[in-house]
């Protein structure tokens, strides 16, 4: 029962290319239901992974990286096909790389990274979610009005920007206090 949030997250990793091709082909209810699922499936195993004691090393890498996948891949598409404007996909994408790049930089010089996400990451991965379920209300149903998408944007960007120095200003505070001063300076 314990590998269930993993497996959970594995199925949003399958759900990608299907979410992708939706999207390209323009199956805005199927891309709609999808994406639901996905961010269901997010907070579902988040929270059967709290609230039984399933967490694993394994779970901890996985989440991330689901939706890191799902994220890039429908932003950089949506972006592709003028549904999301490519400055939002372009700092989305670019979070998400820069984060990573910091990961390994931590990882390699520092030790274990051994986090949690933040609450401004939830907040962010959260925001986008609703952002893109928006933008395809938006297109199926021309509700929401394209004014609160457009004004959805912006409060993604901000998020989007903010969670990202959190997560930089946060693992920079680690990496200087964790750095290993006793063998000198990059020994």
């Amino acid at each position: 029962m314990h590998h269930i949030p993993n497996l959970i997250c594995l199925l949003r990793i399958a759900l990608v290319l299907p979410v992708v091709l939706a999207l390209r082909d323009g199956l805005y209810v199927q891309l709609a239901l999808l994406l639901a699922l996905a961010a269901a499936s997010d907070a579902l195993d988040g929270w059967l992974a709290k609230r039984y004691g399933w967490e694993s090393p394994l779970g901890r890498f996985l989440d991330p990286v689901a939706d890191k996948l799902m994220l890039v891949a429908v932003f950089i598409t949506a972006a592709g096909l003028d549904l999301v404007p490519w400055w939002l996909a372009v700092a989305a994408v670019l979070r998400d790389v820069i984060i990573a790049l910091g990961a390994a930089a931590y990882r390699l010089w520092i030790g274990p990274i051994n986090g949690e996400p933040t609450f401004l990451s939830k907040l962010n991965t959260t925001m986008q979610f609703l952002y893109l379920l928006c933008v395809v209300f938006t297109v199926l149903l021309k509700f929401p009005p394209v004014e609160v998408r457009d004004a959805l944007a912006w409060v993604v960007l901000l998020s989007t920007t903010a969670s990202g120095i959190d997560y930089v200003r946060t693992y920079a505070q680690r990496a200087w206090q964790h750095w290993p001063t006793r063998r000198g300076p990059l020994t």
